[in-house]
């Protein structure tokens, strides 16, 4: 089992609670893991990538073990603690801004 810990937006699309737990058929990547997500919640489709390109959309982020995953390959095996569920694999939504001087 893969854990998945999802940011507030994608849980109000899906209903889901902050981490889910999903069975990944084959090797333990993001693509995979997005897989899961996806055939168990349909909402999700085209909200953390892109519906025919498949490629992370700018504002999500994904981390593992403290490390940002964002633009390694999506189909790179997750960490091993990632693939073992000892720790998750949190998808966040980046946040895009600067500071104001006011």
């Amino acid at each position: 089992m893969i854990r998945v810990e999802l940011p507030a937006m994608l849980r109000r699309l899906t209903g889901a609670e902050a981490e889910v737990e999903l069975e990944v058929a084959g090797a333990a990547t993001i693509d995979a893991v997005l897989d899961a997500l996806e055939a168990r919640y349909p909402g999700l489709k085209g909200t953390i990538r892109d519906h025919v390109t498949r490629k992370r959309r700018a504002f999500v982020r994904f981390f593992a073990g403290g490390e940002d995953l964002s633009h390694d390959p999506t189909d790179k095996p997750l960490p091993d603690a990632v693939a073992r569920g000892t720790e998750p694999l949190v998808i966040l939504g980046a946040i895009a801004g600067g500071i104001s001087s006011a």
